[in-house]
């Protein structure tokens, strides 16, 4: 028989995080839903097909090889485009406080609200509006356009 050769005792293993092993490269889809920008992969992959997905510049394929560094667009129908920088590569869905510190986020700011003018109520009951009072209702949105000179709408004579 052979004889065991004595074996040196191993550092204990530390948590494995969610992640390639050696930094290697992950799919593009699977990362945009780990991180959270998507709901579901299949999302991901659709958003990918569709052209919604572009890495560094060119439109990516749900199978694109992702890496730390590369830049992800994300255009989702609805909502503004998505511009992030990969700082670490998932591949499980995590948390959102963990999902947040794998990408830094370079989108531009949500564009201001517009300020909507009320739109004329009328109670309830009141009966259809006579003309009078939808030509005031059209004046109040700006149906018309007013030149100069004009005092009401094109129906002037």
């Amino acid at each position: 028989m052979a004889a065991k050769t004595p074996q040196t005792p191993q550092a204990p293993k530390e948590p494995k995080e969610p992640g390639p092993p050696g930094g290697e490269s992950v799919r593009v889809d699977s990362w945009i839903w780990s991180v959270r920008l998507v709901k579901t992969r299949s999302a991901g992959a659709s958003a990918c097909r569709g052209g919604h997905v572009k890495v560094n510049g060119t439109s990516a394929k749900p199978a694109y090889a992702l890496r730390v560094g590369d830049e992800v667009r994300l255009r989702q129908p609805g909502q503004r485009e998505r511009v992030v920088v990969v700082k670490r590569l998932l591949r499980k869905r995590v948390g959102a406080p963990v999902a947040v510190e794998a990408y830094v986020d370079n989108s531009p700011p949500p564009p201001p609200r517009e300020v909507v003018a009320p739109v004329g109520i009328r109670d309830r009951g009141t009966g259809r509006p006579t003309k009078r009072d939808r030509r005031e209702l059209e004046r109040l949105r700006g149906v018309f356009g007013q030149g100069p000179g004009e005092e009401t709408g094109p129906e002037q004579h």
